[in-house]
Order: C-alpha cells, then sequence, then structure tokens
C-alpha cells in the first residue's frame, strides 16, 4: 500500500504544509524573538544610561559599597542575570549574578563606558557590563501570540483531517470498488461493476468503466462464438491443416491433419514439426523461410512420416502475418504421393529412351556431368565412346522402320551384356549411341570396350542384315575439361573415323581441331556464299572425239571467295551434302547453269548443245522436276538438252523416291548420265535398272590406258571397249572424262568412245570468258569463210 492513491494525497497535503504553512510559522516565531529581544535591549539601555551616571561618583571614590549596591539592583531588575563593573585601574571589580548551576544557555552582553565629568573634563573611569539570557523562537511569544497559534494549529489539522476523511469516502471507496472489480475480472474472467452513483468524475469514471464492461462482455461473448467457429471449419474442412510457432512447433492441427497422418493430438502437439520429416528434406524444410517476406505465403515439398513409419510426399504452403512472439501461421499440407510417383515417370521418359531404354540425349548430358563429378572425386578418367552405325539408313530405306528398330534394340541387348554396373550408356539419336567408362586408365578401357563392341557385330542382325559401327574415343581430362568439350571431342573422332573408311574405332587427337576448324570455315563460307551471292557454275565443253566439235557443257560448282578467290569445289560439296545444304547450293547452281546455257545459245552453231548437271542424292526432291520445268520454260530451253548427272552412290541408295524423281525428270524430257562409271559397285546392274542414257568413263581409266606398265595398260584398254560396247548395245553414248593429251584423245577415239572432256580441249572456266572466247572463234570461222 505504500503506492496507494491515499498515501500519495497524504504526501501531497503534508507537503503543502511544509512547504507554505510551516514557513510561514517559522517566520512569525522569529519575527516574535526579534521583537521580544529589542525590547529587552531597549530597557537594559534605559538602565545602563542611568546606572553608569550613578556609579560615576562611588567608582571615583573607589566606594566598593555603593557600587555594589548599585549593582545588585540592577541584577533584580528584568531579564539581568549578571553585572560586572570595572575601573579603568582594575583596583575595584564588581560582579553581580543571579544565574543558576544548572543554567547552560548563551547570554548576550551588553556593555557601557562610566564617565566622570571633573574639573579637568570628563574622565572615564571604567565599564559596566550587564548580561541577559539569548531568547529562543518560543522565548519571545505573548500569551496571546501562543493563544493565536494554538488556534492557527488547530484550523490547519482540522482541514488536513477534513481532506483526509473526504478523500478517503470520495475517492478512494469508488477506487477500491473499482480494483475490486478488475481483480474480480482478472482474476474470475468474470465481468464485475462498479456501484457507485455520483455525479462528478468518480461517478463518470464508473460509469465509464461499467460501460466498457458491458461492452468487453459483448465483444467476448462474439469473440468466444467467433473462435468456436474458426475452431469448427480448422477442424472440418477436408485438408491438412495445421500452426506452428516461432520455433517450427506444433500448435495446433486440424482433425482431417490427424485423420490422415495417423497421429494423435496429444503426440504431436509441441513437438518440432522438422522431427516429422525425413532426414534427406529436413534441411529443405529448416531452410523454406530464405527470402521469406511478411504476409507472403511460401512452399515447400517434403517427405512426411506418417504414423506406423508410412512415407508420404507433401506439400506445403504455409502462410503468416506479423513477426514476434505473437506472429500467426497457418500451414496446409497436402499428399502429392502420387503426383511425384507421376512426375518422376514423367522425368524417367523425358530423359529415357522409349525404344532401347537407354538414357536419351538429355539425360545423357545430366549423367555426364555426374559421371565427371565422381571421376573427379575418385581420381579416375571417364572414357566418352560416339558410336554411329555404319549403313543403317541402308535398312531403315530397304527393309523398313520396323526391322530397323528391332535391330536396334538386339544391339543395345548385346551391347548391355558387355557393360559394367559403373558404365553408362546411352541413344543419342537415330543410329547415334553414347557409352561413358570410368577407370583408372581411360585409353585401356576404351580400347577394349571397342574390341567386345566389335564382337557384338560379328553376329548378323537378321538374314543378310549385318551392321557395323565407327567409334569415337575422347577422355576426361586428358581431352576435354568439361562435359560439352568431351561430347563434342568423341563426336569429332567418330567422323574422323567415318572419314577414314569407317567400321573401327579412333581416339581424339589434337589435328582433329585443325579439320573441324576447317569445316566450320567452309560451312561459314558456304552460309555467306549463299547470302552473298559467291557461287556460280563454271562450264567446261564435252566435244566430238572425231572432229572436236562442242556438243555440250558441264555444269561446275564454284565459291569465288571476296578474298581468297576461287575454292576447291570438293571440300564444298563434302561439307554442304554433310549440313544438307546442298540442296539450296544445287539449286543455286542449277539456275545460273541454265541461264549460262540459254546466253550461249544465242551464239551461232550452240543452239542444240547440251547442259550436264551434277545432282546430290539430297536433292532428289519431290519438287526438283517441277522446279527444273520452271527454269526451262523461263529461258526456253528444250527439256532434251538438260543431262542430269547422278553417280553410281546415288543409285546404291535405291530409294523408292528418288527412282520416282529419276522416271519423273526422264518422262519430263531430260536425259540421265552415269558419272565415274566404273569406280563403284554392280555398275552393269545399274544400266539394267535405271533409265540411263549417257555414260561417263572415269577420269582414272583415262590416265592408265597409256600407262607404262603393259599389264596396267591392257586391262585398262579392255575394260574401257567393254564398258564402251555394252554401253552401246544399251543405246547409251560413252563419254570419257580427264583427257590431257593427244595420245589419249586418239587412243579412245579408236576404242570407239564417243565424246569427251578435259583440259586437252577446254578448262572450266566461268560462263562470260567462255561465251567470249566461243564468240571469237565463230567470228573466225565466219571471216576464214
Amino acid at each position: 500500500m505504500n503506492n496507494s492513491v491515499e498515501n500519495r494525497f497524504f504526501a501531497i497535503v503534508c507537503g503543502a504544509l511544509l512547504i507554505f504553512v510551516a514557513p510561514l510559522f517559522v517566520l512569525f516565531l522569529f519575527l516574535s524573538s526579534e521583537r521580544a529581544d529589542k525590547e529587552i535591549r531597549d530597557h537594559i539601555s534605559v538602565l545602563l544610561v542611568a546606572n553608569s551616571q550613578a556609579l560615576a561618583k562611588p567608582l571615583w571614590d573607589l566606594d566598593e559599597d555603593s557600587v555594589t549596591q548599585i549593582s545588585a539592583t540592577m541584577v533584580s531588575q528584568g531579564a539581568i542575570v549578571k553585572v560586572e563593573v570595572r575601573d579603568q585601574s582594575s583596583q575595584l571589580n564588581v560582579t553581580q549574578s543571579t544565574i543558576p548551576k544548572s543554567f547552560d544557555g548563551e547570554l548576550v552582553q551588553v556593555s557601557r563606558a562610566i564617565i566622570y565629568n571633573t574639573v579637568d573634563g570628563p574622565k572615564n573611569l571604567g565599564s559596566i557590563a550587564v548580561y541577559y539570557p539569548k531568547l529562543g523562537l518560543f522565548s519571545g511569544l505573548k500569551h496571546e501570540e501562543v493563544v493565536f497559534i494554538s488556534i492557527f494549529i488547530f484550523a490547519v489539522l482540522t482541514v488536513f483531517g477534513t481532506a483526509l476523511i473526504g478523500n478517503r469516502l470520495f475517492v478512494i471507496q469508488p477506487l477500491m470498488q473499482l480494483i475490486a472489480a478488475i481483480e474480480a475480472t482478472r482474476q474470475l474472467g468474470s465481468r464485475h461493476h462498479v456501484d457507485w452513483q455520483s455525479s462528478d468524475e468518480i461517478g463518470r469514471l464508473a460509469r465509464s468503466f461499467n460501460e466498457m464492461q458491458t461492452k468487453l462482455e459483448s465483444e467476448e461473448k462474439e469473440l468466444k462464438l467467433a473462435h468456436r467457429l474458426a475452431t469448427d471449419i480448422y477442424n472440418l474442412t477436408p485438408a491438412m491443416l495445421f500452426s506452428l510457432d516461432n520455433e517450427d512447433r506444433i500448435i495446433a492441427v486440424s482433425d482431417y491433419w490427424l485423420v490422415a497422418t495417423g497421429y494423435g493430438r496429444a503426440e504431436v502437439i509441441g513437438r518440432r514439426f522438422s522431427e516429422l520429416v525425413t532426414p534427406d528434406t529436413r534441411d529443405a524444410f529448416q531452410n523454406r523461410k530464405e527470402g521469406f517476406e511478411n504476409g507472403a505465403a511460401l512452399d515447400v515439398t517434403v517427405k512426411f512420416l506418417c504414423a506406423g513409419g508410412r512415407i508420404m510426399d507433401v506439400l506445403i504452403l504455409e502462410s503468416k502475418k506479423a513477426t514476434g512472439p505473437n506472429q500467426l501461421s497457418l500451414s496446409v499440407m497436402t499428399d502429392v504421393t502420387a503426383l511425384k510417383a507421376s512426375e518422376d515417370r514423367n522425368h524417367r521418359q523425358a530423359i529415357t529412351d522409349h525404344l532401347t531404354g537407354l538414357l536419351n540425349r538429355q539425360g545423357f548430358e545430366t549423367a555426364l556431368d555426374g559421371k565427371i563429378a565422381e571421376a573427379d572425386a575418385a581420381g579416375q578418367e571417364l572414357a566418352c565412346l560416339f558410336i554411329d552405325l555404319d549403313r543403317f539408313k541402308w535398312i531403315n530405306d530397304n527393309m523398313g522402320h520396323a526391322e530397323g528398330d528391332r535391330a536396334l534394340r538386339e544391339l543395345v541387348e548385346r551391347l548391355n551384356k558387355q557393360l559394367a554396373p559403373s558404365d553408362q550408356a546411352a541413344r543419342l539419336g537415330g543410329d547415334e549411341f553414347a557409352i561413358l567408362l570410368p577407370a583408372k586408365d581411360g585409353e585401356k578401357r576404351a580400347r577394349a570396350m571397342c574390341e567386345q563392341i566389335a564382337t557384338v557385330f560379328e553376329v548378323p542382325f537378321g538374314p543378310d542384315l549385318h551392321l557395323s559401327a565407327s567409334i569415337g574415343i575422347a577422355i576426361y581430362p586428358r581431352h576435354a575439361s568439361n562435359a560439352a568439350e568431351l561430347l563434342q571431342k568423341s563426336d569429332m573422332a567418330m567422323y574422323a573415323k567415318k572419314r577414314d573408311g569407317k567400321n573401327g574405332a579412333q581416339i581424339f587427337d589434337n589435328s582433329m581441331l585443325d579439320s573441324a576448324k576447317a569445316r566450320a570455315e567452309i560451312e561459314s563460307h558456304i552460309e555467306t556464299g549463299l547470302a552473298e551471292d559467291w557461287f556460280d557454275a563454271f562450264l567446261q565443253p564435252i566435244v566430238g572425239l572425231d572432229d572436236h566439235r562442242i556438243a555440250g557443257f558441264e555444269a561446275l560448282l564454284r565459291l569465288n571467295h571476296p578474298q581468297k578467290g576461287l575454292m576447291p569445289p570438293a571440300g564444298i560439296i563434302h561439307v554442304a551434302e554433310e549440313t544438307a545444304k546442298i540442296v539450296r547450293v544445287g539449286n543455286v547452281i542449277m539456275e545460273k547453269a541454265i541461264g549460262h546455257l540459254a546466253n550461249i545459245s544465242r551464239i551461232p552453231g550452240m543452239q542444240d548443245t547440251y547442259l550436264a548437271i551434277n545432282f546430290s542424292p539430297l536433292q532428289f526432291e519431290v519438287a526438283l522436276t517441277s522446279r527444273l520445268a520452271g527454269l526451262v520454260g523461263r529461258h526456253g530451253i528444250r527439256p532434251d538438252r538438260i543431262v542430269v548427272e547422278i553417280t553410281e552412290a546415288v543409285l546404291m541408295h535405291d530409294n523408292p523416291q528418288i527412282r520416282m524423281v529419276l522416271a519423273e525428270l526422264r518422262r519430263f524430257g531430260c536425259r540421265i548420265a552415269l558419272d565415274d562409271f566404273g569406280t563403284g559397285y554392280s555398275s552393269l546392274s545399274y544400266l539394267n535398272r535405271f533409265p540411263v542414257d549417257i555414260i561417263k568413263v572415269d577420269q582414272s581409266f583415262t590416265r592408265s590406258i597409256n600407262d607404262t606398265n603393259d599389264d596396267v595398260r591392257h586391262k585398262s584398254r579392255m575394260l574401257i571397249e567393254g564398258i564402251t560396247t555394252l554401253s552401246h548395245k544399251m543405246d547409251c553414248t560413252v563419254i570419257a572424262e580427264g583427257i590431257e593429251t593427244e595420245e589419249e584423245c586418239r587412243t579412245l577415239h579408236q576404242m570407239g568412245l564417243d565424246y569427251g572432256q578435259g583440259y586437252l580441249f577446254h578448262r572450266p572456266q566461268n560462263a562470260s570468258k567462255l561465251i567470249e572466247e566461243l564468240t571469237a572463234v565463230v567470228n573466225e570461222v565466219a571471216q576464214a569463210s
């Protein structure tokens, strides 16, 4: 109760008395004391004046008795308690005192000189000193003043007591009732009211308190109702709801949550939620708050441990409001086990080749990163084998895709038997495969695996269905520093083996980078050449061997680079065919060559010459005939003046579409020429199966007909004579390529060949220069005639 309102009021009143009343009372006493002391001094001063005159004569006469008698008279008067009389010569010293022995107060001295008037004038005979007790604050009070002070003190005490009583009755008592009501509300939870009626501030306070209690009671009822409704909704919602505190302890769970997880409410309340999460996903749950913003929702997917040991994949969506100790949290937990299983299946399907069950390219690239990390951790090398099947396209084209798919599945079954558990195989697409081999010595392991793979192809995959493979090998970290580079370099090695004759293995060498760089440069030149019109069709005349008259022209591809000049056509054609750009390039050459033929046809004597155009297998599209018909129609050229040159490689594909396009070109009126005859396989069967009009003997036979070796010369001439005889019997014209000497020309003419082309007659050149030369020859003949 030291801090009660009543004590504080008492302290305030006492303080007011001390501050205001007490100083006034002390001042009154002080002034009374001063007044009394002044009256005493004035009285003593009068006595001293009178008695100093009375003592002058006895002191002059040294009459001690008279001095004593006068001193005694003074002591007996008023407040004087002691008198001392001394002469100047110290012969007389009289002291009179009425001071009791018990007196210990302070005395006040008043003295005066004793002057005696003689004949010679006034003389100082000595002094008289009187003493009286020093007055205190209360010593100088008169009776009337004492009565006034008593009345004043009584009035002050009466006012003080009345204030205390009034404070207790009108302030303390209603406050105590208010406190009692508040305490009862706090301890019992009931809404007590204050029974106090008045129109003052206390009354208004009591009324406000009662109104507040009434309002709180109403709001409390509404809050309880709302809480009950919220609890019912929380428990009746068909979702796994739960709430966590700031330390992720469970503070509430819904009934549906308990049913779904199998726990009892008492088992989980107060437990950390992370204890119910599997260790492998616990970090994900505990780190879910990183970057969380107040009022936002966060989600995390974890594996939840249900009662009985069952594991359930759950998606937790958590929402929080406010911060601090009263943070609100509501989470909903959704069972996504089936969804996760579906996602896993979809992921496996996304990275797995559906035909063979191996990883596809996407899965392989992911596995490659993991295998490199494992190799680094184990201090091993990682060999990558890039496998491309030889002649697999022939199987699809001639035996059907179903047979090709069966062969691929059987191949994978055979390969899997050769793989160790640590190896990883993948189908990158089509007939391309890759195998990863971790080992201490990557090259040794790779070469051993290539030998095992070679045995896989020894047994046919069906009747007359033989396959082989070109394999490129690259080793991490010996050849590559990352996954992409390892796959790229093994691919380079495979293509190097393809170019080197197929059916075998080739380990990566840095020289392949130069080849790849040169190939990339050629590919860039092709693309730029198509965009900026660098391609042109050079023409090489074809002449009769008897009269050397021009019968036709062969269109030859040339790329005229602005800085490098004319580039070798063989590399450009090879890269264009590999990148399938040969179709675009061939169309450009075909269009320009036919335009050149139209210009040459204006020269006298050249109206019936023909144009031979080389075609790649990729150019035999369905629209080729209509495109060629549009070009010759635009330039007014007869279709029989166009010769479509194909190689035995085109016929080897035995592609139905190629056969169909060739037949359409033949019906349109174009002629078909078989180029490089005698260098391929089954040449005679092609003559029988395809509508060939012209046979072009390869230049290798032309060079060997006059060889210094009699045996070579004899066999070459027999082959050429045989080809010529058979061709003529099948109504085919025969043309010899690569004629460079007059002797070769005479020999070929004697063997019955019809036409020839080569440096002996004309070199390939651009159309404008050729037209100038032909025009000049015509003019010379005209002038000579």
